[in-house]
């Protein structure tokens, strides 16, 4: 998937690692399905987000913190790859 089609959002989370996103989402199917899960996650939320009366919904908070996770550990691959790797940067 190109930089184009990738989450903005998440592109905008990780600037300086944006063409590193781009070869872990072609080569590792992991951070690949991590990406998708927290896209998904965020699309969940936003629409969760778009009913007044989901304001008051916990599971939009429990929703929040997995998408967070997905974050971190997308972020973790990203240092690892980029320390192992320093030419993708």
């Amino acid at each position: 998937m190109n930089s184009k089609v990738m989450n903005k959002k998440l592109k905008h989370m990780f600037p300086e690692h944006r063409e590193l996103m781009c070869t872990l989402k072609q080569e590792n199917p992991h951070f690949a399905k991590l990406l998708t899960d927290h896209d998904e996650l965020d699309r969940e939320i936003s629409q969760l987000e778009l009913d007044p009366l989901n304001h008051i919904h916990t599971d939009i908070e429990l929703l929040k913190r997995k998408k967070l996770k997905l974050k971190d550990q997308l972020y973790l691959i990203l240092q690892k790859t980029a320390q192992i790797n320093p030419e993708t940067e």
